[in-house]
């Protein structure tokens, strides 16, 4: 433990190096406040590079005095962010670079790439701004609300969760240190709510004039960073093609039924991954990487496939390696296992870069067309939308089917429509006779 004894004086802690170039890093979120006792290693700042997101511990124990920006501020490496009240003789500084902690397992969580951005997918058919309304059903608020002018205190996926159910984290005491509200928070007051035990404050019927203003920072300044630039950069065209998956899906049934406890459940993604695999060894173009500045495309023999993945921060893309070598089976449980890490945060650096091609879906919930964005510098993205009965025509008369459709974008600059066509129209082949998904080429 770092104690300094005597007389009080200010501590300042400057903004560390990171490391790998870092010359200015964002402020994402202060889990402390002014007045805040500090202990040595507790995290006093949570900062957001263009690779990573890192927690600042501090250095020494003290009070803290001051803190020189807000959440969603830039600050040069170097520059004094924080000070500490501590026991010692006038103001000491921490000019040397302070240890820092990656906010999840080494390496780090939650990374974004730069403008150019290799490894981040932007989907508008998958994120939603974090400053839109909820359009769900609020729960009623209970219990005494914060004195006007003191602002809860609260991890983003705690706010976001909140927002989400329609909390008023106004109303919301925290329990842990500082009054910071925690998921148990949460779960105790929507616990209470649901009882009945809490009292409910009363519904008005007056109009709503309030405004809440949102700073767009962190992970969604980035995601919206990215979106803008493969935009301008790539000039899209979207393909829609309807796909007939009656057959993959009794498949898909039986061998659910038939497997072993140790393999992973099927959804229809390994299928369409076995699909995507296969179909760019008939047309390799597909999997490939553009380098507009050199103006070089890097074509793969591999299909390295990235998994659009729907998180509390945002969207990310753990990426299926070597998906041309892998069974239904193993397929499901990477898909799986990347999915499970991306969303607790514990998915590392190297399983989030060098996909060749992305895969977006929105499940159950995907809607009849998408237009997915490319995961630049790709060359192509498939969207998967749901999969509905309808009626089809077949043998004199109606029947029921299967029916999913398939929203493919591709850059244009790359790809012409000809050859996305073939691309399409050979993915939909596959997957309407699932069979030859097991056979060797």
């Amino acid at each position: 433990m770092t104690k300094v004894t005597g007389m009080k004086g200010n501590y300042g802690i400057n903004v560390p190096d990171i490391g790998e170039g870092i010359a200015e890093v964002e402020i994402v979120e202060w889990p402390v406040k002014v007045g805040d006792s500090i202990e040595e290693d507790e995290v006093i700042c949570v900062v957001m590079t263009d690779k990573a997101s890192v927690e600042i511990p501090s250095p020494i124990d003290g009070k803290l005095v001051w803190i020189g920006a807000e959440a969603g501020d830039m600050m040069a490496v170097g520059a004094e962010f924080i000070r500490l009240e501590v026991e010692g003789e006038g103001n000491i500084s921490s000019n040397t670079a302070v240890n820092t902690k990656q906010s999840t397992k080494e390496p780090v969580a939650k990374p974004v790439k730069k403008p150019v951005v290799e490894d981040l997918i932007v989907n508008t058919t998958v994120t939603e701004a974090s400053s839109e309304p909820s359009k769900r059903t609020s729960t009623p608020h209970m219990g005494i609300p914060r004195p006007e002018g003191e602002k809860p205190i609260a991890a983003p996926a705690v706010r976001q969760r909140a927002r989400n159910a329609g909390i008023d984290l106004h109303f919301v005491q925290g329990t842990a240190r500082a009054n910071i509200i925690t998921h148990d928070d949460l779960d105790n007051y929507i616990a209470n709510n649901a009882s009945g035990t809490a009292p409910v404050a009363p519904q008005s019927a007056l109009p709503n004039h309030s405004v809440e203003e949102i700073k767009v920072i962190g992970l969604r300044r980035k995601i919206a960073s990215v979106m803008q630039d493969t935009m301008q950069r790539i000039p899209h065209f979207t393909y829609v093609e309807e796909v007939d998956v009656s057959e993959l899906e009794s498949l898909r049934h039986k061998l659910n039924i038939e497997r072993r406890d140790d393999q992973s459940k099927l959804t229809i993604l390994p299928f369409i991954i076995k699909a995507l695999s296969k179909a760019v060894k008939v047309h390799p173009e597909m999997s490939s990487r553009y380098d507009d500045e050199q103006n070089i495309v890097h074509r793969y023999g591999a299909a390295h496939v990235g998994i659009a993945t729907q998180t509390d921060n945002g969207l990310v893309v753990p990426v299926v390696k070597h998906a041309e070598a892998l069974t239904i089976w193993q397929s499901a449980a990477e898909v799986k296992r990347l999915s499970t890490a991306a969303r607790n945060g514990t998915v590392v650096r190297e399983e989030l870069a060098g996909s060749t091609i992305t895969i977006t879906s929105l499940g159950p919930m995907g809607g009849i067309v998408t237009t997915p964005v490319i995961n630049s510098p790709e060359v192509s993205i498939i969207g998967i939308n749901k999969i509905a009965k309808r009626p089809v025509w077949k043998d004199g008369g109606f029947i029921p089917r299967d029916i999913m459709n398939i929203s493919a974008s591709f850059d244009h600059r790359i790809i012409d429509g000809w050859e996305a066509t073939l691309f399409v129209q050979e993915i939909k082949g596959l997957l309407e006779n699932p069979a030859t998904l097991f056979m060797e080429n």
